[in-house]
């Protein structure tokens, strides 16, 4: 039987961003996912801010969870499906810990912290805040114990719900004492939410890093344990690929995913941010977490031609689906608060305007969309015999990433 190649998004509210749970309005829920539905989109990735759900580590707030059952009937009744991501945790930028988990003493684990700098908790920054490492502090343990049967318990069969997503990049927040602990929790994780939900498939959102190093979330053990393995990839963002808008880049690192997961992966997260209507490409400059920062920013109209060519090849490897990132870009009102005060560019990255209107992008997406793209088989230009997790990991792997893209795109010319 023929295999639908899921289109998805990724969403947080245009006019709420990270603060939607705390402000949720479900008429603005409707008219966003009606949108999403009109694209030819089927998934609707949503993230469950920590703090918003679980204000105290041993409860979960009642309004919280009522609020994502509206969403749930509100994605059901425009026959889209949720990818539910808990631990929420890293997003665009800040930490976003709650505020039980946070300490005056040390305690985080994570090279990303060295210069991100910027804990949120309660929807305001922390100076020099610090928290306790989740994979390790007995009650974050617990919190999340908890936090998984109350939410899947209560929609393990609503007809809303995808897949279970156990973290948003989990070690940009908190890094696993090493492998074998990430993948132990990985399997405590997914193991509790089956025993609950045993039909809905469970996955961790893993992004390049994991492909860059052992940061604690091995891409060939935490899939071993996981449903679908799951990539989030953005070749500005990668030193090696042939410029920022790549088309081969999230294509290769989502059949390199699925070649160390042993089984067919999902890009779960790509995308790109926009000049402003009517600016060209160009690369924007200032100073972000005190620090100088560079971030190209496409012309809507480079980036739509990006978006045309990038989605057939995704689908040409053999990959299950691919889910934009991300919805809209943010309103103005939003722009001196987390995260778009300190990254600019995270304004920028929408289907849809500050206004609601649409960019190219997403008419690109539509179009592709009414070709209703099927599944196709993994080509042998998309393989990589022979290569281990033990071999890959063991590797300098900015070279060995550079000879494996070499080599992809030499068989992809010649197939």
């Amino acid at each position: 039987m023929d295999q639908k190649f899921v289109l998805g998004v990724n969403y947080w509210p245009r006019r709420k961003a990270m603060y939607w749970w705390s402000q949720f309005d479900a008429g603005e829920v409707r008219e966003e996912f009606d949108l999403i539905k009109e694209l030819g989109l089927s998934v609707v990735r949503i993230f469950l801010l920590w703090d918003d759900f679980q204000p105290e580590p041993t409860s979960v707030d009642k309004n919280a969870l009522i609020n994502l059952v509206q969403v749930a009937d509100i994605a059901a009744q425009r026959g889209l499906g949720l990818d539910v991501t808990f631990f929420t945790g890293h997003m665009s930028g800040p930490n976003w810990a709650p505020r039980w988990l946070m300490t005056d003493q040390p305690g985080f684990s994570s090279p990303y912290f060295a210069w991100v700098r910027q804990v949120v908790t309660q929807g305001q920054v922390v100076p020099n805040g610090n928290y306790r490492n989740m994979f390790n502090d007995p009650v974050a343990l617990d919190a999340e114990r908890l936090l998984l049967r109350t939410v899947v318990g209560a929609l393990k069969d609503h007809p809303g719900i995808w897949m279970w997503n156990l973290g948003n990049e989990p070690d940009l927040f908190a890094w696993p004492a090493d492998a074998d602990a990430g993948q132990a929790w990985a399997r405590e994780m997914i193991s509790l939410i089956k025993s609950i939900d045993p039909l809905h498939p469970v996955t961790v959102g893993t992004h390049g890093d994991s492909l860059g190093r052992d940061n604690g979330f091995r891409i060939d053990q935490v899939h071993v344990e996981t449903d679908i393995p799951v990539m989030h990839s953005y070749p500005m963002y990668c030193e090696w690929a042939r410029g920022p808008l790549d088309p081969d880049y999230v294509p290769f690192t989502t059949a390199l995913t699925a070649a160390l997961a042993g089984k067919p992966a999902l890009m779960e997260e790509f995308g790109g941010c926009t000049n402003l209507p009517g600016k060209p490409s160009e690369t924007w400059e200032w100073i972000s977490y005190d620090n100088p920062r560079k971030q190209y920013m496409a012309s809507e109209e480079d980036f739509a031609e990006y978006m045309r060519l990038v989605m057939p090849r995704v689908q040409e490897i053999g990959s299950t689906g691919a889910f934009v990132w991300c919805f809209a870009d943010y309103a103005p009102e939003l722009w001196n608060r987390p995260p778009c005060g300190e990254s600019l560019h995270e304004r920028h990255f929408g289907l849809v305007r500050p206004d609601g209107s649409i960019k190219p992008h997403a008419e690109a997406i539509r179009r592709f969309a009414e070709t209703k793209p099927l599944v196709k088989p993994i080509p042998a230009f998309a393989r990589f015999p022979g290569l281990t997790g033990q071999d890959y990991y063991s590797a300098d792997l900015n070279e060995l990433q550079r000879a494996l893209y070499r080599d992809y795109l030499a068989k992809k010319e010649q197939a």
